[in-house]
């Protein structure tokens, strides 16, 4: 649908009656609170959208005056009855889309409708109360159909007889319902490439046999045994998910097949071949009894010879994370020469060991974070350790140090997580070196680093020499920035992300000005009491500054090169004083500046917080005049007392003129009339 429509995208829409839109041979009528097929509409109308009207029938006259039509959608209207001759007209029906109706209500009288489209190639019936017994009978005669939906219904077990005359379908969706059980409902589906029941209550999936399919999504059931048929054919399986089930142990797969993606993720599952406590049981069998109408089968499976017989060769994508692995078993990677990414992050895996005999030649992606991992075993020896490898996650486990000379052997490595790990990385070369640590210079392929809460103790002896970091996570590492600084010199030409939260950083400790490069800085959670001056003349586009003690920031702030390059700014929870407030403002001007957090930014005057751009009149009448000029207001208080003083000297010398004049003349001795 979406390749048809948006090929004719580029056309103009033009008018059309009934206030539907047109576009070439396209007609929408999509929310137009219609509750019927218009009438009036280009008879040569080959797709038309009725989505999200109040339709509730469809007559036998519904579309005769469009005989092109071969696209038809009517999701989300009230639809419960389609008239067993409205498709007469429309022979040429190949998608029809009724998702989101009431069908269940005749259901009969709609199954006679589609029967009488002979090229209906696309059905959705998702969302429509039907049950298994309903389906059946819709479908019973679209011998033409390729793809069916019938997801989001109340389809509860499904056998032989629903999918009968389906030989053209290719793919078909049943997912969430509350489907618990199939009996052999697919075996006549022999086109059948791509089959999703996720999100059902299925318990096993025992006796797969679909040679033809490659996709099967059984994802987000109840499933613990995924068992296939014992036979040398040929799968063409591809694709396989079983994530969010309750597996107990990894799948029995087929011995020869296709498969490139395997998804394990959310299961019960474990390898018991060793257990922490020392114990074996690499030979203990398991028998499965399988009862099919009166005949009951036993067969009995020796867990590792038999979990792990199927050929893997072609396994691109392995995704174990969030079960109960302890440790695999031996050679169970052996089998995956092609394997691009391992996922076993979230086990319990407290050690894992790599060499260069392991077949892992291709993997370009490992993460074992999360786990217990106390050990990563290196066996060395001349040649390169998973040569092809670029992302490395080891995060949240328990490691103190890397074996030396890991990532020199690992030559396309670009992407290193250690973060909440308790590692120390190696100083340079000819300083006192204090093992155990993590030596990481001289990796000029490493951009990416994070050491988020590590428990650093200072970055001194430049440890990041030789690399060419662009992304650096320090984040949660209280210590991390006491002593040398010398670091930041061998990152100048590189860094582009700096993440110091958390590093209790202050406002004169750090010199970011020779970081020209960089474009997002995180210096949230310190203790800043003031904005750093060091940042104004770089070009970040990302800045955050939330959870510090800043009373304001720069009046100029937008003026300066680094106001006019953000574009991310984050501020709030901070204690801004709300009587110098002209930086605010000035950001709100700031073109292209978006302050994702601006509604949560505060100011205080007294006790209560306030925002910054609804401030009560008292309190700026306060602010006015707490940030008056004094001189004048000196000047102002002074000028009423200072007049005064004179008004009362004046009268008094008027009083007492006589009397000094006298009193001068006698001092003086010299006479003169009055």
């Amino acid at each position: 649908l979406a390749v048809g429509w948006g090929s004719r995208m580029d056309a103009a829409w033009a008018p059309s009656p009934g206030s539907c839109e047109l576009v070439q041979s396209i007609m929408d009528c999509t929310g137009r609170w219609l509750s019927s097929i218009p009438g009036n509409l280009r008879g040569d109308t080959e797709e038309l959208f009725l989505d999200d009207n109040t339709i509730q029938v469809l007559g036998n006259a519904s579309l005769l005056l469009y005989p092109q039509l071969w696209l038809l959608s009517l999701t989300r209207n009230r639809l419960e009855l389609i008239e067993p001759g409205a498709f007469l007209s429309s022979q040429g029906l190949q998608v029809l889309s009724l998702t989101d109706n009431l069908l269940f209500t005749n259901y009969s009288l709609t199954a006679a409708a589609l029967s009488t489209l002979p090229t209906l190639r696309t059905l959705d019936l998702a969302g429509n109360q039907l049950t298994e017994d309903m389906v059946s009978v819709l479908v019973l005669n679209l011998s033409s159909l390729e793809s069916l939906s019938v997801a989001r219904n109340i389809i509860m077990r499904l056998d032989s007889s629903i999918f009968t005359n389906l030989t053209q379908l290719l793919e078909l969706n049943l997912e969430k319902n509350y489907i618990f059980e199939i009996d052999n409902a697919f075996e006549g589906l022999q086109r059948l490439q791509k089959l999703n029941i996720a999100y059902n209550y299925l318990p096993c999936l025992v006796g797969f046999g679909l040679t033809q399919l490659r996709v099967l999504n059984i994802s987000n059931n109840i499933i613990e045994w995924f068992l296939t048929l014992e036979s040398d054919d040929l799968f063409e399986l591809e694709v396989l998910d079983l994530s969010h089930n309750r597996l107990l142990f990894f799948p029995v797969l087929p011995r020869q097949s296709k498969l490139h993606s395997l998804l394990l993720q959310d299961n019960r599952m474990s390898f018991y071949q060793r257990l922490p406590n020392g114990t074996s049981l690499a030979n203990v069998t398991v028998q499965f009894l399988i009862i099919d109408g009166n005949s009951t089968n036993i067969t009995t499976v020796r867990l590792w010879d038999d979990l792990c017989h199927s050929n893997l060769s072609s396994l691109h994508l392995l995704d174990m994370s969030q079960n109960q692995v302890w440790g695999l078993p031996d050679d169970f990677l052996a089998q995956m020469p092609s394997l691009t990414h391992l996922k076993l992050n979230q086990n319990c895996m407290e050690a894992f060991h790599l060499s260069e005999e392991d077949p892992l030649a291709m993997l370009t992606e490992l993460d074992l974070s999360q786990n217990q991992l106390v050990e990563l075993g290196v066996k060395v020896g001349t040649g390169d350790i998973l040569p092809n490898l670029q992302l490395f996650n080891l995060s949240t486990n328990r490691l103190q140090a890397l074996p030396p000379g890991i990532f020199t052997r690992t030559r396309k490595i670009t992407t290193l997580d250690l973060s909440r790990n308790r590692v120390a990385l190696c100083p340079q070369p000819g300083e006192a070196e204090s093992p155990p640590c993590v030596d990481i210079r001289g990796v000029e392929t490493l951009t990416h680093l994070s050491l988020a809460g590590c428990g650093l103790q200072g970055l001194g002896g430049r440890p990041f020499q030789g690399t060419s970091l662009m992304h650096l996570d320090l984040s949660d590492n209280r210590q991390a920035l006491s002593g040398d600084r010398a670091w930041l010199q061998d990152l100048v030409l590189t860094l582009q992300v700096l993440s110091l939260r958390n590093t209790s950083l202050s406002s004169t400790t750090m010199d970011f000005s020779a970081l020209n490069n960089l474009v997002c800085l995180d210096l949230s959670g310190n203790s800043l009491a003031a904005f750093p001056s060091s940042l104004g003349t770089l070009r970040l586009r990302s800045l955050d500054l939330r959870d510090n003690c800043l009373p304001a920031l720069p009046p100029d702030v937008a003026q300066v090169p680094l106001g006019r390059s953000l574009r991310e700014l984050y501020l709030s929870r901070n204690p801004y004083n709300c009587c110098t407030l002209g930086w605010w403002d000035a950001l709100q001007q700031a073109e292209g500046l978006h302050v994702p957090d601006g509604r949560e930014v505060t100011c205080s005057h007294g006790s209560p917080a306030l925002s910054p751009g609804a401030l009560p009149e008292p309190v700026l009448q306060s602010c006015r005049w707490q940030t008056a000029d004094l001189a004048l207001l000196y000047l102002v208080l002074a000028l009423p007392t200072c007049l005064t003083l004179l008004v009362a000297f004046v009268v008094i010398f008027l009083m007492l003129k006589e009397k000094l004049l006298k009193m001068v003349k006698t001092r003086c001795g010299v006479s003169s009339p009055y």
